[in-house]
């Protein structure tokens, strides 16, 4: 299979804030506490993905990944009274950017180290999708996961991520039954058990 074209990546990329969009627009009003992760509610969730495409327009500009300091990380203060305006405003943010002129071929500069913006990019996009998941399982809506996003995050996970996950914040792997499908393994590999 050929390596996607930077066009294809942010076509995936895309997808997957579509895919999220989506998933946040199903939340109840009842539901932005309940627990989605370890110590995350629904709300805070959605909030680290709006943190994380706000910061997007700061890191392809070239600054530091201290860009923490200057986007905010409060659930209360990235997501106000309306999440899902907060949510749409950041990624449609993100999106401007990532597909500004030369933004493909910039370098990052991210916690771990600089990477190459398409690095960060796919890792973006494997972050949307199997937070899409994590979302619709938390308050019971759609879980099935666009496949071509499965297939990409999946590529990436066997790719980037080591044998045991990213401690403090992505679980190591957990085992799946031989013939899993995609999207089973794709979780798993994220250390969720569909």
């Amino acid at each position: 299979m050929p390596e996607p074209s930077p066009t294809d990546l942010l076509m995936l990329f895309q997808r997957a804030q579509a895919q999220f969009t989506d998933r946040v627009d199903a939340v109840g009003a009842g539901q932005w506490d309940a627990p989605a992760l370890p110590g995350w509610s629904v709300a805070d969730l959605v909030a680290h993905l709006t943190n994380e495409q706000l910061a997007v327009p700061l890191l392809l500009a070239g600054e530091e990944q201290d860009v923490a300091t200057q986007v905010p990380t409060d659930t209360d203060e990235l997501l106000g009274d309306d999440p899902l305006t907060a949510w749409e405003t950041a990624a449609d943010d993100a999106l401007t950017a990532w597909a500004a002129p030369g933004a493909l071929d910039r370098t990052v500069h991210l916690a771990g180290g600089s990477a190459p913006a398409l690095h960060h990019l796919v890792e973006m996009t494997a972050d949307l999708t199997v937070h899409a998941w994590d979302l619709a399982h938390a308050v019971g809506g759609i879980t099935a996961l666009d496949a071509e996003l499965v297939a990409a995050a999946l590529r990436y996970a066997e790719e980037r991520l080591g044998d045991d996950g990213v401690p403090g914040a992505i679980e190591a792997p957990v085992d799946v039954p031989p013939g899993a499908d995609l999207q089973t393994r794709l979780l798993a590999r994220f250390g969720r058990r569909a």
